[in-house]
């Protein structure tokens, strides 16, 4: 008998198993289908279980092709490391009471050939956000001597205590391990309302995964983290825009000051943005300060579903684009956070509109993240109300890389002068 993707569910006790008579679902939009098995990986490491309350698990009778519902048990799903990007979520059925969930990515996940498996390919193959990179004894020990060295700069104990410590963020992390990519937040405002912001959300919906950073730095705190840090690290970047902060284009004046002023002191490593994209001439105004590299946030290319996600304040969709091709006319090494939602990114619709984004653009790097979110409450936002002519995540990726082979795939930002590092540019083929 050919093995098979087994569904997995939890008990009431939060105890996890397969159901070895039923076909795992996935989910893509509003659509619930039997996994492929030829879509799975094996579960990665560092991956994480979640049992899903007041959800009932779907699945498919061996025979089957209904989905039912398992009423006993509760659904289940699988949070995956950075690198990778899922090609369904979760599939179950919510109950009227059930809460929002918290805001993470919620893999599909499935029994098969004898261990966990999860519809997700590995799009970037670098191992600096890989938990054993990492040691927190010695993150602990490099904070407090960053604190003592510089107990007036703000931003070390923001990034120390809070980034690096209470989140475990790797770039935080990485900061004062003297490495890589370092974080630098400036921002404690935002122009958007993104439905699943990660770092201020209204009291009912969701905890934020993180607090917003309570200040503005100044100048000189700035350069006094960045300039050590692009001076000594191996492929260094510092990177303004971080899941701490708001929109750092609303502090695109103190940036730009801050550029001019960390490059006469170095020439060395990326000075990077990661930003909305709503504020086209402050991001020329960067550009003439220094600026050598860009990240613009989209969770779709097509205006409706963006305005629905990001809720902008004072901007529009095609603000974002002029930043793109801003961007891209003064040569900036240009990337777009597409962050991913089965049924959305994958609809033909919006493979002709990113494909007209690559094309008017000149894009250089797709990093594909997975949106983090509650998939129930990201369709109602959205207005997904029906199934979308989604093609599979899979095949979307390979029409992209066919149609635009000069365009990288990946999930973090690569230092400019640093060749292929992070790039894995035969995913597609592994």
């Amino acid at each position: 008998m050919p093995d098979y993707p087994k569904l997995v569910v939890a008990n009431a006790a939060g105890e996890i198993f397969d159901l070895p008579n039923f076909h795992a679902a996935g989910r893509s939009g509003c659509e619930i289908y039997p996994l492929d098995p030829t879509a799975l990986i094996p579960l990665p490491e560092s991956s994480r279980l979640y049992f899903l309350p007041q959800r009932i698990p779907l699945g498919f009778a061996r025979k089957g092709r209904v989905p039912q519902q398992l009423d006993e048990h509760t659904a289940v799903a699988a949070f995956l490391p950075p690198g990778y990007t899922i090609f369904s979520v979760a599939a179950y059925q919510r109950q009227p009471e059930a809460p929002l969930l918290p805001i993470y990515a919620y893999s599909a996940v499935c029994w098969y050939r004898g261990k966990f498996h999860v519809p997700a390919m590995r799009v970037d193959d670098d191992v600096k956000h890989d938990p054993e990179q990492f040691s927190l004894r010695k993150i602990k020990r490099l904070v407090e001597q960053q604190q003592k060295q510089f107990p007036r700069n703000r931003l070390i104990s923001h990034h120390g205590l809070n980034c690096a410590l209470r989140y475990g963020c790797p770039n935080a992390q990485n900061l004062f391990l003297d490495r890589w990519e370092a974080p630098i937040a400036v921002s404690a405002a935002c122009n958007a309302a993104c439905v699943g912001c990660i770092s201020e959300q209204p009291a009912d919906t969701v905890q934020s995964p993180h607090d917003r950073l309570s200040f503005v730095p100044t100048v000189d705190e700035i350069v006094e983290i960045a300039v050590p840090h692009l001076d000594r690290a191996p492929q260094a970047m510092i990177s303004f825009g971080q899941g701490c902060e708001g929109e750092p284009l609303l502090q695109g004046i103190l940036i730009a000051a801050a550029i001019k002023k960390i490059r006469q002191h170095t020439s060395r490593g990326t000075i990077h943005l990661n930003t909305n994209g709503s504020r086209p001439e402050m991001v020329s105004r960067l550009i003439e300060a220094g600026l050598d590299s860009i990240r613009a946030s989209l969770n779709s290319v097509r205006e409706p579903i963006y305005t629905a996600y990001y809720q902008p304040r004072g901007y529009h969709f095609s603000d974002v684009v002029e930043s793109i091709q801003r961007a891209r006319r003064n040569r900036l090494w240009t990337s777009i956070n597409y962050l991913s939602f089965p049924g959305v990114t994958d609809d033909e619709h919006e493979l002709a509109a990113l494909s007209n984004l690559i094309e008017t653009s000149d894009l250089n790097m797709i990093q594909w993240r997975n949106l983090n979110i509650d998939p129930d409450w990201y369709a109602e936002s959205i207005g997904l109300c029906e199934s979308s002519e989604f093609i599979g995540m899979p095949t979307l990726l390979q029409k992209i890389r066919a149609r635009f082979p000069q365009v990288r795939f990946g999930y973090f930002n690569p230092p400019i002068k640093m060749g292929e590092v992070g790039l894995s540019q035969n995913a597609l083929r592994n």
